[in-house]
């Protein structure tokens, strides 16, 4: 009998698991950086080489990294989202150009549209590494102090600009 047991104990565990997990959104990943300083940068701007963005450069304002590629199939959903948002000057949104070609990614902003107060270049990753990047596009809220408040995983859509990152935005603002 206690040979059954113990395979039948281990079974509905496993279905019990399977089962959580099957409830669970992907796309809300929680984040150990949420709730901490973001991570350091300090990288060459995309157009202009010769200058350069600092993380610090955004303390005392409320923004938005938006981390693209021109290689990124999702990235192209969620542009009009940014460039609309763009227009609206609610927040500067700051891209993280991820492991691309300065050349094919300055073509696509002028054929796509540029929401960015600037694009920064992480050719290598590392600055992506160090966000917990795994995938492109993500999306950080940064407050006013320099810390992560938000991370949105996957393309930006209005939905989730209208449920969580604008109410967020507000609320970081005032």
């Amino acid at each position: 009998m206690m040979r059954f047991l113990l395979p039948l104990a281990v079974f509905i565990i496993l279905v019990v698991f399977l089962g959580i997990g099957l409830t669970l959104n992907p796309r809300q990943v929680p984040s150990p950086l949420i709730d901490k300083p973001a991570p350091v940068f300090h990288l060459q701007q995309l157009y202009d080489s010769s200058k350069t963005l600092s993380s610090k450069d955004n303390l005392g304002k409320v923004w938005m990294l938006n981390v693209w590629a021109s290689w990124c199939v999702a990235c192209r959903d969620e542009h009009p989202v940014l460039v609309e948002l763009s227009k609206l000057g609610i927040v500067p949104i700051y891209g993280l150009n991820y492991k691309d070609q300065r050349d094919t990614a300055m073509q696509w902003l002028r054929q796509y549209g540029n929401p960015y107060e600037t694009s920064i270049v992480d050719a290598d990753g590392k600055v992506g590494i160090n966000y917990g990047v795994y995938g492109v596009p993500e999306t950080y809220v940064i407050d006013k102090q320099g810390i992560i408040r938000y991370k949105h995983i996957g393309p930006v859509t209005v939905e989730s600009l209208k449920e969580k990152i604008l109410p967020l935005i507000k609320e970081l603002k005032s």
